[in-house]
Order: C-alpha cells, then sequence, then structure tokens
C-alpha cells in the first residue's frame, strides 16, 4: 500500500523552477531514500510534501487523500511528520519541553507520556538529560532530540532531511541504527541524505535526484553498486 504518493508535481522559487515534474511514491513499511548533491532540490521536496511550499502543478496523496492544499498542522494529525536538516529546536526550552511540543494535539496528546517513554527508551541520553535546556546539548544530543519531537506526534510516515549532517562519524552510525529501529516498531521512512552509502545500505529503494528532476531509481543495496551512483555519490 502507498503511504505517500507523488504525482508529476512542480515546484517554483518566485519565477524559477526547482522541481520538475517529479513523481515518486512510498509504501508502508519501507524506507526509501533521495539522494542527489547539493542544490538537486531534495529538501525542497520534503518542504513541499510537508505544505510549506506549494507544488504549482501535481499532486501530492498520503493515505490517498489529497494533502498538497493543506496547511501543514493539519498534515501531523494525518500522521505525517517532518524532522528538518538543522533540527530547528526551540532551543531555550528544556529537552522534556521540546518533546512536549511534538504532542499538542488529538491523539498524539492522549499517549504523550507513553510515547515520551518510547523515545526515552531509543534515547536513553535525553531521559538523563530531560531538565537541560536544549540549546546547551551537544550536536549529537540535539539531533536525538529533534528525531524523538518527530516521533512524538505518533506518526505513520517520518521524514529525516540530512539527519547525520555536522555528526562524528560514530554518532552517524548510531542515527542510522536508530532509524532502522523507527521502521522496525512499525513506522514508514523518508529520507534525504547526504550521507549516500550507508543511506543506500538501509534504504529498500531509492531515487537520485539531479537538478530537480528524477534520473534513477532502485533497491537501495543494488544501487550501491550501480556505475553512475558510484561514480558520482560514492567517489569510486
Amino acid at each position: 500500500m502507498k503511504v505517500l504518493d507523488i504525482r508529476n508535481i512542480n515546484v517554483f522559487y518566485g519565477d524559477v523552477q526547482v522541481i520538475w515534474d517529479v513523481s515518486f511514491n512510498v509504501r508502508e513499511g519501507e524506507i526509501v531514500a533521495l539522494i542527489g548533491a547539493n542544490g538537486a532540490g531534495k529538501s525542497t521536496i520534503l518542504r513541499t510534501i510537508s505544505g510549506l511550499l506549494r507544488p504549482a502543478s501535481g499532486e501530492i496523496l498520503f493515505d490517498t487523500a489529497p494533502i498538497h492544499t493543506m496547511e501543514p498542522y493539519r498534515l501531523i494529525d494525518l500522521g505525517l511528520a517532518h524532522c528538518p536538516e538543522a533540527r530547528r529546536l526551540f532551543v531555550e526550552m528544556s529537552v522534556e519541553e521540546n518533546l512536549d511540543m511534538g504532542a499538542l494535539r488529538g491523539e498524539a496528546k492522549k499517549n504523550r507520556a507513553a510515547t515520551k517513554e518510547m523515545v526515552y527508551g531509543l534515547f536513553p541520553r535525553l531521559k538523563e538529560r530531560r531538565r537541560q535546556q536544549s540549546g546547551t546539548l551537544s550536536g549529537g544530543e540535539q539531533q536525538m532530540l529533534a528525531i524523538g519531537r518527530a516521533l512524538m506526534s505518533h506518526p505513520k510516515l517520518v521524514m529525516f532531511d540530512e539527519p547525520s549532517l555536522g555528526l562524528a562519524p560514530i554518532l552517524v552510525r548510531d542515527i542510522f541504527e536508530i532509524i532502522g529501529k523507527i521502521r522496525a516498531e512499525g513506522r514508514t521512512v523518508l529520507i534525504v541524505e547526504q550521507n549516500v552509502r550507508q543511506t543506500l545500505a538501509i534504504a529498500d529503494r531509492a531515487y537520485v535526484l539531479e537538478t530537480g528532476k528524477l534520473v534513477m531509481q532502485g533497491e537501495g543495496r543494488a544501487m550501491l553498486n550501480d556505475p553512475h551512483v558510484k561514480a558520482a555519490y560514492l567517489g569510486v
């Protein structure tokens, strides 16, 4: 079953077109990767799915319902969470307050306590620092908190935008393990990430975006051996 279905979207910044007739889908229970160079339009696609940008044409369906004209806050209620690039935490709030901000509506609010314990189970360090101001956390801890806040909305689909950005290699490995655990718990994942090798290693399927256009798709691990992917993104 398709959880997310992108159909022929075109996206502009002002008069400049940045996404050209892009179509792809994410099926229930998958990890799907969107890879490409800086400036290819990957984050723009996530922002468009989240309702922060509007496609000039095309459709975006979530659980078969069109969402491309909805306000972003309504998408949270439907089960769509976006873990943005650069974390975007409420830096003057505590760890626990940031997590609570992820569960302000509907079923997420009712299940806040249980979901928070699940997040603390994934990230014991956050529980240790739950009273600490989030702006004083390390980069890795802030990324854990951003992921935890996204999970607090009890999403069906979590979109990650560069979750390993700026992290030490050992923390990068931890973040990818956590993303695998999130899928194992029954959630669907769409990930945009510059660390192509590790991303393709965990992805069921992947799409390659170049200058706003999809140019390739395939199974994640199989694409690790594709000559174009190796030359363009793996340095081989």
